[in-house]
Formats: C-alpha cells, structure tokens, sequence
C-alpha cells in the first residue's frame, strides 16, 4: 500500500514511520502511553492511497479512544491533530490573513473577503510586529476536544479547508478590538494565547471579519399581540442568530389558547404553535451559518394561561405538535406568586389579551 505525502508525492506505507512519528509527539506524557500500540491501531484503519494528512486524523482518533487506559493519550491526540493542522497552513499570520481577504468565491468569480478592510490594513502596515509576536507552540496547550471543536466551528476556512491556526485566529480577535492600537492588541493576543481569559463565541467567530458582531445576548420582547408583531419579531430573531448572538426573548403579550380573534371573528392556538415556528428557525438560522445551533430563551410569566402548556414544551414524550425541544425556557416570577406559594393560597390563570397592560404592571 502507499501514502500519498503533503507534496503529492507517493511513498510505501511503512510501520516504523507512522511509530517515529507518534513516538515524536509522546514527550513528556506518562510511560503507560504506548507509540506502537496507537501505529498498530493506524495500520488497521490504512488503504491504499490514503493521504498523510489523513493518516495523523486517524492517529488522532485511535490515541483519543485508548484515554480510558490513561488520561495522556487525549493529549498524544491533541498534539497529533496540532501538528497535522500545522502542516497544512501557512505559518505566518500576516501571509494567511491576505489569503483570507483576498479570497474569491469560485462559484461566482467575485471577491469575498473574510477580512475587513480596515483590519487588513493594520495587518498589512504591521506584518513584521505581529508576525514575530506569535508564538505557535501555544497550540499544543489545547486538549482534544477543545482543538476539535476550534477546528469545527471557530477557525475560519478557505473553500472548505482550514486557513488558520489558533494562535492566528487570537491575533486576528485581538486586532479586530483593538486596531490601530498594537500594543493593546498584543497584550490582548498575550493573555488569551496563555489562556488568562478567553472572549465569547461570537467575537471569536467574527472579529476581524467585514461583518464583527461580537455581543453575545439580545433581550427581546414581542413586538406586538398580531402576525405582524410576531413575524416582525421573527426576522429579528433570525438576524441576530445569523450573527451568532443568543436570544432572550418575552412572550407574555401573547394571547392564549381559544382568545378571540377580532380581525378573523376566530380564536387563537395559544403560544404553542408560535414557539415551534421560533424553534424551527432556531434550527434553520443556525449561529454562522453551521457553526452551532441557534440559542433562544422564552420568558414567560406564571399568570399567562398557556402556562402548563408552556412547561410541557421541553418533555422527550408526548405528541411532537406539542413540543418545542430545540428552545430553552424560563419564568419571570413576580413576588407575589411566591407569597401564594407560602401561604399555599390559589393562583389566577389570564390571558394578556383580556386583561391588557397587565404585564406592564404587574
């Protein structure tokens, strides 16, 4: 069998290689963390033509399933799929941050930079600076599942593939908060690189980028007890996912089921069936476009009459009409609902739309 190498060249599959180079990676882990059994476990998995890069994937995987035998070996996968991703990217921050700003979609011909211009200008007129002031070996500090997961959804990609390394997705957040101010974006870049602190998702996802979005929560109320109101509301809501922020969102003005309807001489399905359009788009507009699923919190008060519905949304059983699994949910408890709970006095159930203004002052 062969391996097809990084430069296209092709080369026998040998055992000693894939042991030295796993052997390469083990220094400093405990003695238990066995090269040869990882390779022989990699020699089963091969094919005729399997690339190197693919090889290390496989290597990876195999030294994160033999954890269980000691805790070193999720970091031999780590440092596998490390240097693997070191491989195949460009080493120097500013040489990948001009291929990310000059990249042209190749469906449509056109320029579509992942960097704005701003910040490619401050990398352009700095590349020696910021260059020199990274320092790769960060990168092997990462566990398993946390380099996986930066891989995934974190590390910006050209036409499917990988273009930065962690320690260049840091520097590009820190220059994209700080600009023109290189001190305090290196300092930035220094204490995150070392792990002092990190910044939320979506800075992460999209510092430095033409669209930088970087609050984490939006607190939303309906707009208004009406199709246009809630549709409004929607949009709003798919907007804010687009850009990977998080939702928090209060559906206390809404009327409940059998409220009447003026507009059609009919009556209302409650809050249930809006909460599963608000928990389709949750899923449809995820945060990124596929780097994670939407983020909604529903509020809601105890005195709203779909309430009992509203608690049963999240149940694993049940009839999946009436189920909205894919939101999260919470109350807004007012002081005297837990004044009623001690004094285990009754509670009254209303509906917004017959008792108006009641959530403005109750």
């Amino acid at each position: 069998m062969y391996v097809v190498k990084r430069n296209g060249r092709k080369e026998p599959i040998m055992f000693d290689k894939i042991t030295a180079r796993v052997r390469k990676l083990c220094y400093g882990l405990n003695e238990l963390v066995d090269p040869i059994k990882v390779a022989m476990r990699v020699i089963d998995g091969l094919y005729d033509g399997v690339t190197t890069s693919e090889l290390d994937n496989l290597a990876a995987e195999q030294a994160a399933t033999m954890t269980t035998a000691h805790p070193d070996y999720a970091r031999l996968a780590a440092r596998i799929s490390v240097s693997n991703l070191h491989k195949n990217t460009k080493k120097t921050f500013s040489e990948v941050m001009t291929d990310l700003y000059t990249y042209v979609n190749p469906r449509t011909g056109k320029k579509a930079p992942l960097l704005s211009d701003e910040v490619y200008k401050v990398i352009s007129e700095n590349q020696d600076r910021l260059d020199s002031a990274i320092i790769y070996n960060r990168d092997f500090g990462y566990d398993y599942f946390g380099f996986k997961t930066l891989e995934r959804s974190y590390l910006l990609k050209l036409n499917g593939k990988i273009a930065e390394r962690p320690q260049h997705m840091l520097m590009r957040v820190s220059i994209g908060i700080h600009l023109n101010d290189l001190d305090a974006a290196i300092e930035t870049y220094e204490l995150m690189s070392k792990k002092y602190f990190t910044h939320a998702t979506p800075t992460l996802f999209n510092s430095g980028t033409p669209k930088p979005q970087m609050s984490s929560c939006f607190l939303l109320t309906m707009k208004d007890d009406s199709i246009d109101g809630i549709y409004d509301t929607l949009k709003q809501t798919a907007k804010i996912s687009q850009s990977a922020g998080g939702i928090g969102l209060s559906i206390h003005n809404i009327r409940a089921t059998g409220s009447y309807i003026a507009g059609t001489n009919g009556t209302s399905n409650g809050i249930v069936p809006m909460l599963k359009v608000f928990n389709d788009t949750a899923r449809y507009v995820d945060q990124g476009g596929g780097k994670r699923k939407g983020s909604f919190a529903m509020y809601i008060e105890p005195w709203h009459a779909d309430i009992m519905s509203f608690l049963d949304l999240k149940k694993n059983h049940g009839a999946e009409e009436l189920r909205a699994r894919d939101l999260f949910y919470a109350m807004w408890m007012p002081d005297l609902f837990m004044k009623r709970v001690q004094e285990d006095g009754e509670w009254t159930l209303m509906c917004p739309n017959e008792c108006p203004g009641l959530c403005d002052v109750h």
